[in-house]
């Protein structure tokens, strides 16, 4: 098992969220608007720093990472609005 931390600009949602039912990852925790700063700088959702970053965190089997990861790369270079996500992959050493 693996834990697979998404960090990307909040109004990409509903596109990474298609990419994990695509490789049937059921179950995750959406953090929608927090606070982060990345090369293009600080999205705190105000004026002076506008937008937000969304943080998805799942358990996915092992033999699962490879092909996701392939298709969330394939979003990230899609464009150059989306080359903010970010993918880690953690082990998980226990689950309850």
């Amino acid at each position: 098992m693996k834990l697979l931390h998404l960090t990307f600009h909040f109004e990409y949602a509903d596109a990474v969220e298609l990419i994990l039912d695509r490789h049937e990852v059921a179950e995750y925790a959406r953090y929608p608007m927090v606070e982060g700063k990345d090369h293009e700088g600080k999205h705190f959702g105000t004026q002076v720093f506008p937008g937000g970053v969304t943080v998805v965190q799942a358990q996915v089997p092992e033999d699962k990472i490879d092909a996701l990861f392939h298709d969330l790369r394939a979003f990230r270079e899609e464009k150059a609005a989306h080359r903010h996500l970010q993918a880690i992959v953690l082990p998980v050493d226990r689950c309850l």
